[in-house]
């Protein structure tokens, strides 16, 4: 419904979910340790797949696909595969 995917689309739709938006790009291999952010978060996938993990629960993120975490969730994440990840990675202020 929200037509076909893309970078700038995605970013619009963050954006006007009142999110700051910036774009990472990560290669195969790339961890993020367990950590938490002081304000609420949303990483949403354009390329590759970034894997979550909150607790015992993970879910891998592909093209398209948005997680929000609250503020305060510790979590890590992960790129999948060995294809780079682009990502969009929205803080609420």
């Amino acid at each position: 419904a929200d037509g076909p995917l893309s970078e700038k689309r995605m970013m619009r739709l963050l954006e006007f979910e009142g999110y700051d938006v910036l774009v990472y790009t990560y290669r195969a291999g790339t961890i993020f340790p367990e950590h938490e952010h002081p304000r609420p978060k949303c990483d949403g996938v354009i390329e590759g797949v970034l894997r979550i993990t909150v607790g015992e629960k993970a879910w891998d993120l592909g093209p398209g696909d948005r997680i929000y975490l609250p503020a305060g969730t510790r979590h890590r994440a992960e790129v999948v595969g060995n294809e780079t990840v682009v990502s969009l990675d929205a803080t609420l202020w």
